[in-house]
C-alpha cells in the first residue's frame, strides 16, 4: 500500500475508526491524559493543534476545560460536519483544516503553535512521508505530545520501542532516526506503522520529558530543548 493509498482508506472512512464512531464513544482517559499534561505546561491561551483530530472528542475535552485556541487537521471531511453535531461549542470557537497532515503542516509558521498532539494518528504516517514529522517540530514552538501504538515484543512487526530490539533479540534495521522499526497490515485494512517517537523528534530539537505506557499506547511529552534547559514550565 502506498502513502495515496494510505490516504485515501482514512479519507473516505465510514464504520468502524470514522468520524462517527469516535464521536460515539466521546472524550476518554488519553483525552483526560493529556489534558493534565497542558493544564501543568501550558496556559489556556496558548495554541493548540491536534494531527488527526477527527470530530473533536479530544478537542472538546481541552475546551470544556477552558482551553480557547484550538486547531484540527483530518483527511476526513465528515469529520467537521460530525463535530457541528457532536460539539458545536468547539466547532464555533475552533480552526479546522480538512485535509491530508501532509498537505496543511507545510503551510504552518514556524513555531505557530505552542504545542501539538496526536493520538493514534502519526502512526498511520507511511514511510514515504516520514519528512512530515520535522515539519510538526517546526511549527510546534514548545510542547508535543503523541500517543501511539509503537509496537510490543510478539506483536506483528513490533519491537521493544526503547531497546531496538525484535522478537526474537536481533537488532532492527531502522531504530536509528525514528524510521519504522516495524509495520501491523494483517490486523485492520490499513497499515499501522511502529516507531520509536523519542527518536523521531529528539532529532529535531526537542528532549522527552516524560513517557507513560498503556496496554496498547505509549504517551511520550516532549519540550523544546531551550525550554527544558532554562528549566521552563
Amino acid at each position: 500500500m502506498d502513502a495515496n493509498d494510505v490516504r485515501r482508506k482514512w479519507e473516505d472512512r465510514s464504520g468502524e475508526f470514522s468520524p462517527e464512531y469516535y464521536a460515539y464513544y466521546g472524550p476518554n482517559e488519553v483525552s483526560e491524559s493529556v489534558r493534565r499534561h497542558f493544564e501543568r505546561l501550558l496556559d489556556p491561551t496558548d495554541a493548540i493543534v491536534e494531527l488527526g483530530c477527527g470530530p473533536g472528542r479530544h478537542l472538546s475535552h481541552l475546551h470544556a476545560h477552558g482551553f480557547e485556541n484550538l486547531a484540527g487537521v483530518d483527511i476526513n471531511a465528515d469529520s467537521f460536519e460530525v463535530m457541528a453535531d457532536a460539539y458545536p461549542d468547539l466547532a464555533a470557537a475552533g480552526t479546522f483544516y480538512a485535509d491530508a497532515i501532509e498537505d496543511v503542516v507545510t503551510e504552518f509558521d514556524d513555531g505557530e503553535y505552542d504545542a501539538s498532539f496526536s493520538i493514534e494518528t502519526l502512526q498511520h504516517i507511511h514511510p514515504d512521508d516520514e519528512w512530515v514529522f520535522e515539519e510538526l517540530a517546526r511549527c510546534t514552538s514548545d510542547l508535543l505530545i503523541t500517543v501511539e501504538n509503537e509496537g510490543r515484543p510478539g506483536s506483528n512487526g513490533g519491537t521493544d520501542s526503547d531497546s531496538g530490539q525484535s522478537h526474537d533479540g536481533s537488532q532492527t534495521d531502522a531504530e536509528v532516526g525514528g524510521s519504522v522499526t516495524g509495520v501491523n497490515d494483517a490486523e485492520y485494512d490499513f497499515p499501522l506503522y511502529y516507531r520509536n517517537w523519542e527518536s523521531v523528534f529528539t532529532q529535531f530539537g526537542f528532549v522527552q520529558v516524560e513517557c507513560e505506557r498503556g496496554e496498547r499506547d505509549t504517551l511520550r511529552v516532549f519540550r523544546r530543548s531551550e525550554a527544558v534547559s532554562t528549566g521552563s514550565e
